[in-house]
């Protein structure tokens, strides 16, 4: 299967929805709350339908794959996540652009997230290699994605240009095929908790 591919995602915890202009008004909702730190891009009430229009169009373009995630336990759709930065030939993804609402944080909406994600790269669409990139000063996230059992690749410095100007460095971590049965078993056990 190509990893551009829509599709529908669901587990108990959570449905992956293809995103689509209809869920900007539940994720203006969801972002109300949020901490907007100066080194993460989650959009705000206001710029949430252009935040999807800009997945959409990068949907088109072939390099992303972008799903809203619905809490089923609550039936709203909370946030969003993609396959960014798709390298179909090379079976290679990055799994980012993600975020959820402050009610759904510290559930087990994103290991259930996550597990679907990995579980669709690897099973489904045969990756080689699944990445998450996050800013160097986003300390919650690098930890996050150290719990999922990536491992940390290297930080790519003076990565890019951040809105306001500033200079990010890029934490760059990985996944592989040959670790995933390890993750899979890490993130059910992390759900069985929950």
């Amino acid at each position: 299967m190509l990893l551009t591919r829509p599709t529908v995602l669901e587990n108990e915890w959570v449905r992956l929805e293809p995103l689509s202009p209809d869920h900007a008004p539940a994720l203006g909702e969801a972002s109300i709350g949020l901490e907007h730190a100066w080194y993460t891009s989650v959009p705000t009430p206001e710029s949430a339908a252009a935040d999807v229009a800009q997945r959409l169009a990068w949907v088109a373009e072939g390099h992303m794959n972008a799903w809203a995630v619905r809490r089923l336990d609550t039936d709203t759709v909370i946030g969003t996540t993609t396959f960014c930065n798709i390298d179909q030939a090379n079976r290679h993804v990055e799994i980012g652009h993600t975020w959820i609402g402050v009610e759904a944080q510290r559930t087990a909406v994103n290991t259930a997230s996550k597990l679907l994600l990995l579980g669709h790269a690897f099973d489904s669409c045969d990756a080689i290699a699944v990445e998450f990139r996050t800013h160097w000063h986003n300390r919650q996230s690098r930890a996050a994605i150290a719990r999922l059992g990536a491992k940390q690749d290297g930080v790519l410095r003076n990565h890019r240009l951040g809105p306001d100007g500033t200079l990010r460095d890029t934490v760059v971590f990985s996944i592989l095929p040959t670790e995933w049965p390890a993750v899979r078993l890490g993130l059910i056990e992390r759900l069985a908790r929950h």
